[in-house]
């Protein structure tokens, strides 16, 4: 392994992993009030085109990143546009 993937791989690591946070806060909390819909809208459009880029490059490590990424980032995107009842109490 070189330093050009060893590079990759920790960047795969941390844009991957960067919403685990925000994830279990908005499930823990179920609140969302903070959380910008056009940002997470943003993301997960781009982390879909990532996938599709590493479908058709063939490249595995990109698809399982913005895979994993994407979905974090959709799960927190459902919880922002979905209606919470706390938050309008």
């Amino acid at each position: 392994m070189n330093y050009i993937q060893i590079l990759g791989l920790v960047a795969a690591f941390f844009t991957t992993t960067a919403n685990i946070p925000q994830a279990i806060k908005v499930i823990k909390t179920s609140s969302t009030k903070s959380i910008s819909a056009l940002t997470y809208a943003m993301l997960f459009i781009g982390m879909a085109l990532w996938v599709a880029y590493g479908i058709i490059r063939n490249d595995i490590p990109i698809i399982l990143a913005n895979s994993i990424a994407g979905v974090l980032c959709g799960i927190i995107l459902v919880m922002k546009l979905l209606p919470n009842k706390k938050e309008h109490i």
